[in-house]
């Protein structure tokens, strides 16, 4: 009797773990039921930047260059890497298909900044940086730029009172027979010099 019970515990045992060895299998096999569908990564890009010199060619080592995806107009963050020995940095995480704001820092040099759209799996970037230039100064002559004596505003001259047209109710000026402290004015007031 002993032995009887054994063997229909046994037989029990065995049809439950077949019944759910087969359970398992179907679950494998059919993925239309499954919870979340899997959806792989966006494509990335190989970027490598190249920061030189602008007076000599030569590599600048601990450059810091910081990239800034964007969403149209918005910084979505950034990611900042230094450059090794050969002025080189690579970065593989940013999707083709975005634009990315470069931005190069090293000490002493100006600061760089340009936008790129990543449209290649393969990327490369050369960077020159300059020395900073002489700050500008109002007390210098700057004959030589060409904006030199041209106001913010472009085709405007320096002095804009000469070329205007006298208005309707402005006084006469004065004529260069008179002296300049002749009460000609219509309020009886004297004339005042000018600042030049």
């Amino acid at each position: 009797m002993h032995h009887r019970s054994l063997f229909r515990l046994c037989v029990v045992v065995a049809g439950f773990g077949l019944a759910a060895s087969s359970l398992a299998a179907g679950a494998q096999q059919d993925t239309t039921r499954r919870g979340r569908k899997y959806k792989p990564p966006p494509p990335t890009a190989r970027i490598e930047v190249t920061i030189l010199r602008d007076f000599n060619g030569k590599p600048i080592e601990n450059a810091a260059v910081v990239f800034h995806p964007m969403a149209g107009e918005k910084d979505k963050g950034n990611m900042e890497l230094k450059t090794n020995e050969d002025g080189k940095t690579v970065i593989d995480v940013l999707t083709i298909g975005d634009t990315v704001r470069l931005q190069v820092i090293a000490a002493g040099f100006q600061t760089y900044g340009e936008d790129y759209k990543i449209d290649k799996a393969e990327m490369a970037i050369e960077i020159r940086l300059k020395r900073p230039g002489e700050q500008y100064s109002i007390y210098k002559s700057h004959a030589a730029t060409p904006d030199a004596g041209k106001s913010a505003g472009g085709d405007k001259t320096a002095n804009p009172d000469k070329d205007a047209a006298p208005a309707k109710d402005a006084a006469p000026a004065p004529s260069k027979d008179k002296p300049a402290g002749s009460a000609d004015q219509p309020d009886g007031q004297p004339n005042q010099p000018q600042p030049k």
